[in-house]
Order: C-alpha cells, then sequence, then structure tokens
C-alpha cells in the first residue's frame, strides 16, 4: 500500500510538472502569437503611414517672400485653397478650363493659442488685391501687382497645380499675418474627403435644377437639390460648393457664406465622430493623394499631430467671417480700416469678441481697450478736409475729434477729391498732437511740413468704414471684430439653414 502510495505521489508528481510544462507552453505559444498579432499590426500601421506619407505632396519654401511677417501672439495660421484644375482625376467632376490650376475657394484659419477658439476668413475670389513678387517656375520673380484679383495670385506661372506659394505670400502681405501652413485640396480630393465621412449635411433655401448648376446648358433641366436639409457626397457635394446660380442674388459672396456652412457641418460631422484613427485614418486616405501642403505638413505624423491638436477647438468657438468688402463696380474692394481692425486682433490672439485667446497662463480675458479710449486732444487745433466725393464725412469726422477733446477750426472739401488713404499733416511743434488725431483715424498717413497746427483729410477708407451718422457706407459689410462691427459671424453650431444667401 506504502509503495502504491508513493507510485500515486510521483504519478501525481509527474503530472502536475507535465501540466506546467503544458501550461508554459500554451503561455509561450500565446504570447508569441500576441508579439505577432502586434507586430502585423504595427507592419499594417507602418504600411498604411507609409502609403500615406507617398500619397502627400509638398511645395517648397524658395518661392516664399523674403520680407515675411513675423509670429503673432501664439495662434497659428492655416490658408486653406481649393483647386479647380481639370488635370489628373479632376477633369470627370468638372473642374475649371484647360490644364491651369485655378483657385475660387480660400480661407484663412486662425486657431487661436488656447486651442479652443478658431475663426475663418473668407477671401472673395474678385477681391481687388496688391500681390507682391511671386517666383515663375523657370526661377525668375514676377513685378508686383496692384488691384489684381485676388484668385490670379494661384494661376501666376499657368502650371496645372498652381501657385500656392504666390496665394500665400499674398494673404500675409494683405492681412500682416505669417501663415504656419498652407493646404491645397482638389476637386478630386474633396469629394473623396466627403465620402470617407458618410457625406456632409447642407440645407438650400429653394429647389435647384440642372441649369442653375450649369448655366450654360440653355435650359432648366430637373431638380437636383430640393429645398431644405439634404446629406450630399461626392459630385453632389461639389455641386452644392461651387452654385452660385438659382439661390440668392447669385453672387460670389452668397456662395462663400454657403461654403462657410457646408464646412461647418463637415467639422461637426468630424468631431460627432471622434477624432480617433478609425475617423481619421480614412479621411487622411482619402484626401493626401490628392492634397499638396507645405513642407511642415508633409508627413503623416505631422498632419495627424496638427489634426489633433484641433480636437478641443469647441464648435460654437469655431467662427466664419468673410474678409471685410464692398462691391467696386464689376469687382470687390476691401474695406479698410476694418480690414486692419480684424487681422490686428487675429495677431493678437483676440476674438471676434474682443477676448484675449491666447492661452498664456495668467492672460486677462476681457475686452481689450479700443486705441482711442484713452485720446485727449484738448489743446490742439485741427482742421477737417473731405478728400473724397462722399457728402458729410469732413463734418463726421469733426464730430469724433470733438468728442476727443479736440479744437476744429472748420471743415471744407479738398481741392482734389479722391484721396484713397486718410492724410494727417502737421506744422512746427504740432507732432503730437497729430499722432493723438492719427489714433482716431486708424491707417492713417502722418505727414510733416504742413501748415501750422493739424490737418486731417479724411480718404476713401474713412468712408468705406463711416457715412454721416456713424452706419456703415453703402454695400460695405465686414467680419466683424472685437475693434469694427459688421455682420454676424457664423459659428460651426448655427442652425444650417441660416444665413445662406
Amino acid at each position: 500500500m506504502a509503495r502504491d502510495h508513493r507510485a500515486s505521489a510521483q504519478s501525481g508528481a509527474s503530472g502536475a510538472a507535465h501540466g506546467r510544462r503544458r501550461g508554459r507552453a500554451r503561455a509561450r505559444i500565446a504570447g508569441a502569437t500576441t508579439v505577432s498579432l502586434l507586430l502585423l499590426l504595427v507592419a499594417g500601421a507602418g504600411w498604411v503611414y507609409l502609403r500615406l506619407n507617398g500619397n502627400i505632396s509638398t511645395f517648397g519654401t524658395d518661392g516664399l517672400s523674403h520680407d515675411r511677417p513675423g509670429a503673432g501672439a501664439g495662434g497659428q495660421n492655416i490658408l486653406v485653397m481649393g483647386s479647380d484644375s481639370r488635370s489628373g482625376g479632376n477633369s470627370r467632376l468638372g473642374g475649371g478650363r484647360g490644364d491651369v490650376g485655378r483657385s475660387d475657394t480660400a480661407f484663412l484659419l486662425h486657431v487661436y493659442g488656447d486651442r479652443r477658439h478658431a475663426v475663418a476668413v473668407s477671401f472673395p475670389r474678385d477681391a481687388l488685391v496688391d500681390i507682391p513678387p511671386c517666383k515663375l517656375p523657370h526661377g525668375g520673380w514676377t513685378r508686383p501687382q496692384h488691384d489684381a484679383m485676388f484668385n490670379s495670385a494661384f494661376t501666376v506661372g499657368d502650371t496645372a497645380k498652381g501657385n500656392p506659394a504666390c496665394t500665400q505670400n499674398t494673404v500675409e502681405k494683405l492681412t500682416g499675418l505669417r501663415v504656419d501652413h498652407t493646404v491645397v485640396v482638389d476637386f478630386e480630393g474633396f469629394a473623396k474627403m466627403t465620402s470617407a465621412v458618410g457625406g456632409v449635411p447642407v440645407c438650400l433655401p429653394n429647389d435647384i435644377y440642372q441649369g442653375d448648376v450649369d448655366p450654360h446648358r440653355g435650359s432648366r433641366g430637373t431638380r437636383i437639390f430640393h429645398k431644405g436639409q439634404q446629406t450630399v457626397t461626392g459630385q453632389r457635394a461639389l455641386d452644392y460648393v461651387r452654385l452660385r446660380h438659382g439661390v440668392g442674388d447669385g453672387s460670389d459672396i452668397g456662395r462663400i457664406r454657403r461654403q462657410q456652412a457646408f464646412v461647418s457641418s463637415l467639422v461637426k460631422k468630424i468631431k460627432d465622430k471622434g477624432f480617433g484613427p478609425s475617423t481619421l485614418l480614412p479621411l487622411a486616405n482619402a484626401v493626401t493623394e490628392s492634397m499638396t501642403v507645405d513642407e511642415g505638413l508633409g508627413t503623416t505624423d505631422k498632419m495627424m499631430s496638427f489634426a489633433m491638436s484641433l480636437k478641443n477647438v469647441d464648435l460654437h468657438n469655431t467662427k466664419f467671417v468673410t474678409l471685410p468688402w464692398r462691391y467696386q463696380g464689376a469687382r470687390v474692394a476691401v474695406v479698410e480700416p476694418r480690414a486692419r481692425a480684424l487681422f490686428a486682433d487675429l495677431r493678437a490672439d483676440r476674438t471676434l469678441d474682443g477676448k484675449d485667446a491666447a492661452g498664456k497662463p495668467g492672460a486677462h480675458r476681457s475686452a481689450s481697450p479700443s486705441p482711442e479710449a484713452t485720446v485727449s486732444g484738448a489743446g490742439t487745433r485741427v482742421a477737417v478736409y473731405n478728400g473724397t466725393t462722399v457728402t458729410g464725412l469732413a463734418a463726421d469726422a469733426a464730430g469724433t475729434l470733438t468728442k476727443h477733446g479736440f479744437t476744429v477750426t472748420g471743415t471744407r472739401t479738398a481741392a482734389s477729391p479722391g484721396l484713397r488713404t486718410t492724410r494727417i499733416d502737421y506744422g512746427p511743434g504740432a507732432k503730437d498732437g497729430a499722432e493723438k488725431a492719427a489714433r482716431l483715424f486708424p491707417g492713417a498717413q502722418l505727414r510733416p511740413g504742413g501748415a501750422p497746427g493739424v490737418t486731417v483729410t479724411v480718404g476713401q477708407d474713412y468712408a468705406d468704414a463711416h457715412s454721416p451718422g456713424g452706419s456703415q457706407s453703402g454695400g460695405s459689410q465686414s467680419g466683424g471684430s472685437g475693434s469694427g462691427g459688421g455682420e454676424k459671424a457664423r459659428s460651426a453650431d448655427d442652425d444650417l439653414c441660416s444665413g445662406l444667401s
């Protein structure tokens, strides 16, 4: 019995040892399988990243201006453009004429330093701006252009990919803001992007027909969009953002408003889906094949890191405005000093309602005082001239000066109306008073050597921003800022059907 007990014990010990060996073997197999799966996952992720990296096209910094603005208070500025060239896969989507890259959609996205606020400023394609020297494909540089249409900067050099560096130079000169990144998405990439997110909700104030999308068709055709809310993707999304006729006043400004509503809806859709890999990777794969970016966004890591930095931007705090504008014949003029005030706010990382959003420790989040709040012109005599053909501006400017303690000696019309920028001339010993007056006329030119005292001659910039009685001049509209007022900014969480025309 004892022998049987010992044998049984030995047998039990042997079985336990065998069980332990079998357990360790299973653990090794499981461990090896886990490692293999991890390696496959890493290899797969690596393949995806390599593929995405291979998709990304970049443009060089050699075409950027040699005289660029300095950095702002801490936010980032991203220039986003849509290209409508017929090259490549864009031909089947109805891009622009010929193989020259064109851009009719452009906005500057300012992401504030606190990473919770953002504002996108749209640029009308027909806005008359100054285009600085731009690099041509053969290496030479163009001469500066004055009062050129904004979208013509992208066509400099007549290449299929366009000239994003020239548009970036133009935006930096116009705004005084340093552009940190530039992104160009062509129509094919845009269509893929809308599909990758499962479609984008949009709204229209009335039914839209084939003849509205293609005015050269010669007939109304069938209905392609119904009035009210609907979800669009691919070609239909392109038709929506390009739509100009058959809705509102048929202007490019109206189209900009609908494009802002579309981008708002797209941002909301992405945020609703979440900023995880399941959302960002398909989205990145959809657009990178048809995207051109600056070298600072030239890898998947950099692009994904930038995308993740936006995940905390609040929908209500994501605003859309249009460059302050007014009609000038068939073109669009930039309204000053409202535009300067808007971009000064962005340089200082101030929100549209004047709050500090730089995200710095201890930042004071109250409205910034206006530049003229502390101006006192006591003891300074000023003569006021109207240098435009708009009646009543001299009296309006005189009222502002009087309110701040200046002694106005008289108002009259300048001998040669047609002054573009307000001018302040001053004689000997009057520089201090002239500088005080200049704070009431942002952007005015100060000129020494005038008659005794101070002379203010208001120009067209003052007419653009004011009319007698303090109302805006006819047709002018502003993106609205802490410094200027104007049309209401759109928030990404606004009602989808509001403000479309």
